[in-house]
């Protein structure tokens, strides 16, 4: 049993399916991937940024390879656009050699430096002192990905129920028992039961009878708007600044498919699921973005959509890692729980679920 459509559920779905194991997953929204998974920057991360020998590192830079050998194989849209990482100070230029050397310990051996010049040769609008090019950096249609993974489920024999819930979940020496929409009568019982329920893994493990309360994290929402660009893109590749403490990537610009230009996201903490995006913040977007685009007409800029972000990490903390949570840690048999499930998770997918079913066949 699968409790969560997104990304990574339908991946370890996939990969559970694969293995010969019978898949039902559970979604609670109408449709598969309408949280987390498809309001974020939908690029293919290289690997760089992530602490070393972390899971979110491993698992980013085996499952970036993964990804683009499936989207190849499944004509999925994708594009190895490739990625400027800017610094447009001397102190920003301590910060990228920073991260040269965590890729380097991260496996990742590609990236390139460039001066001013060179930068503004491949990128004539741009305006910084240094750069960092990452080429195996790419961009991905998450809805087609997610569609292609629930098809190789459903090809293995797994189903998927929407519109369900999962609000008690009960062990018992036979499995668990799992009980939906608010009703006291199990309709299921599974050997093996996988929260990835994003945004809801939290709350979803506290349905479990009896399940000890210190393996269940706080989860913080991170709210991350985004707005377009009306008209022409100004670059072909996208564009980050240089990082900012707390290890937050900052309102970077994307390209998608269609080439269009979009930038975000920014990080306001919330307590909901609010979703509109809050036009006052398109001054804060501006201030941003000039200094990498001191040509932006700040009359381009339109609110595009918002996302929010499952975090173990609150306000001025540092970013921590994926928490995958099985038996040998909480005792319960049978069960995994996924907590803090953010960035790099689109690009680990793949990884992600065939991590999470050797787990669940140990």
């Amino acid at each position: 049993m699968v409790i969560g459509a997104g990304v990574i559920g339908l991946a370890a779905a996939k990969a559970l399916a694969h293995a010969g194991r019978e898949v039902f997953i559970l979604e609670r929204e109408r449709q598969f991937g309408m949280q987390t998974s498809s309001r974020n920057s939908e690029v293919i991360h290289a690997g760089i940024h992530y602490q070393p020998n972390s899971l979110k590192a491993r698992l980013c830079v085996a499952g970036r390879d993964l990804l683009y050998r499936y989207c190849s194989e499944r004509d999925i849209a994708h594009r190895r656009c490739g990625k400027f990482t800017v610094a447009t100070s001397d102190e920003q230029v301590a910060t990228l050699e920073r991260i040269e050397s965590n890729a380097r310990a991260n496996q990742v051996f590609d990236l390139k430096w460039l001066d001013a010049a060179d930068a503004r040769r491949a990128e004539p609008q741009l305006q910084c002192i240094r750069a960092l090019s990452s080429p195996s950096t790419g961009i991905i249609d998450s809805h087609g990905l997610m569609q292609s993974l629930l098809a190789d489920a459903e090809g293995r024999g797994a189903s998927i129920a929407y519109g369900t819930a999962a609000t008690r979940l009960v062990p018992t020496p036979a499995g668990i028992e799992i009980a939906i929409n608010g009703e006291s009568a199990p309709v299921a019982r599974a050997r093996t039961v996988v929260n990835s329920a994003g945004l809801q893994a939290d709350r979803v493990a506290a349905c479990i009878e009896d399940f000890p309360p210190q393996h269940i994290p706080k989860i913080s929402f991170a709210k991350g708007s985004y707005f377009a660009l009306s008209g022409a893109s100004p670059f072909s590749r996208l564009v980050y600044p240089a990082p900012r403490a707390g290890g937050h990537l900052g309102i970077h610009m994307t390209i998608d498919l269609a080439g269009a230009a979009r930038f975000g996201p920014d990080t306001e903490w919330v307590s909901d699921l609010d979703y509109a995006v809050d036009v006052q913040r398109v001054t804060l977007f501006a201030e941003v973005i000039r200094q990498y685009w001191p040509g932006l007409d700040e009359a381009r800029l339109y609110p595009a959509y918002a996302g929010i972000r499952p975090k173990l990490s609150g306000p001025g903390e540092p970013t921590r890692d994926f928490c995958i949570s099985g038996p040998r840690d909480h005792g319960v048999a049978g069960m995994v729980n996924l907590f803090g499930m953010e960035s790099p998770g689109l690009t680990a997918s793949l990884a992600l679920g065939e991590y999470i079913a050797a787990l669940a066949a140990d």
